[in-house]
């Protein structure tokens, strides 16, 4: 008997439930929770799969080359723009790929340089963010309805008391009330799960913002450089 059985059914004895060694495991704990479970099990498997995605996605994109702009600046400064942009290209980045579109402006007006950097930019921002307002969104909803489902389970529970015959024993009473706060307890973790998924992101997608912001800064600092 491990750890979780252990306390569930001394909780469960405690309440009323149960008798001895009595033990019940998560998922007789799910199945018990009724048909509300169903969404909340949907929801924790797309917030978890939207969270790993993401991590990997995030951590890719924040992966640029030792010196890259370095090589850059000695590339642009000796006036070698296709080997700038051969570099760019090479590179798999939000960072390359700003410079490149950068690089293959230069010639137009700084304005123009800025703005087409900046454009790129936020496309690279929108890619980052892809699915985080999704995660967002879980962590608000799971926990609604786990409550939702408590107050089905409650009625549920009020009903079967009202069709008992005679005195209504408290084994029956605290069934019907653990068996309809477990979808609300099921609904607060995955909300809370959600949550701190969501907001882990959100800081990692603004360090690797900071860093585009920084180097597009730099370049274009590069490019106003008197020659």
């Amino acid at each position: 008997m491990n750890l979780l059985q252990i306390s569930t059914s001394q909780a469960l004895d405690t309440v009323g439930i149960g008798s001895g060694e009595q033990a019940i495991s998560v998922w007789d704990l799910m199945l018990k929770g009724g048909y509300m479970m169903i969404p909340l099990l949907v929801l924790s498997m797309l917030a978890v799969s939207i969270f790993i995605e993401r991590v990997f996605t995030i951590r890719n994109a924040s992966k640029t080359p030792n010196q890259f702009i370095d090589k850059i600046k000695n590339l642009v400064t000796v006036g070698d723009i296709n080997g700038a942009r051969l570099l760019c290209a090479q590179t798999e980045s939000p960072v390359a790929k700003m410079i490149e579109k950068g690089i293959s402006r230069i010639g137009s007006p700084l304005k123009n340089i800025e703005v087409s950097i900046e454009n790129v930019g936020k496309i690279e921002i929108y890619k980052l963010e892809k699915n985080l307002s999704l995660l967002a969104t879980i962590s608000g909803a799971a926990p609604m309805i786990g409550f939702l489902g408590t107050v089905t389970g409650m009625i549920q529970a009020f009903i079967s008391i009202a069709q008992e015959e005679g005195s209504v024993s408290p084994k029956l009473l605290s069934a019907g009330i653990y068996e309809a706060m477990i979808t609300t307890a099921a609904g607060l973790m995955v909300g809370i799960i959600a949550y701190l998924g969501y907001n882990y992101l959100v800081a990692r997608v603004q360090k690797v913002v900071h860093k585009m912001e920084y180097t597009s800064v730099d370049f274009i600092d590069l490019l106003q450089e008197p020659r």
